[in-house]
């Protein structure tokens, strides 16, 4: 493994780590010490090479795709990939549930396939917001912005939405 990937690899484990609100010390102790600090830290710094195995473990530990952790490859000259849709789970709670309702329970939904309870912060697929604009009976972009002014989507989102328009 090139050492310049292996640091990518790294990066996008403690990536994932801190958006799950963990310390090396937290993974240590929630995986009852199935996963030392001192490993994973090497992992993230790329100063341990960690093989496939391991990788796909770590990955089911934290919930995640296999393929979330590998750093991604994009030719040169590439468009940049549009931005995540993530939900704020702590904001959508505040949210009336006259409104919210539905997506309320269809991310719950979603937690429940991805095993992912971290209360936070949910990523969905565009094809996550086709579904939802059809249940809110609104476009994609409308929706977009309704929840922008919820504060459950990022500003950012609206670039998601305009690249999926393309």
């Amino acid at each position: 493994m090139s050492s310049e990937y292996a640091k990518q690899l790294g990066a996008k484990l403690r990536a994932i780590r801190t958006q799950q609100g963990l310390s090396l010390h937290g993974v240590e102790e929630k995986s009852q010490g199935r996963w030392k600090a001192v490993v994973v830290g090497s992992y993230e710094r790329g100063d341990r090479a960690v093989t496939v195995q391991r990788l796909a473990e770590l990955a089911d530990f934290y919930g995640v795709p296999v393929q979330e952790l590998l750093p991604g490859t994009t030719p040169g000259g590439a468009a940049e990939p549009p931005p995540k849709l993530v939900l704020d789970l702590e904001r959508l709670a505040h949210v009336p549930q006259e409104k919210a309702g539905p997506l309320q329970r269809y991310a719950a939904t979603i937690q429940s396939q991805r095993g992912d309870y971290n209360g936070k912060v949910l990523s969905i697929r565009q094809d996550d917001l086709r579904t939802l604009a059809v249940i809110y009976d609104q476009s994609p972009s409308v929706l977009t912005e309704q929840l922008i002014s919820w504060g459950v989507l990022d500003a950012d989102a609206r670039r998601a939405v305009q690249h999926d328009d393309l």
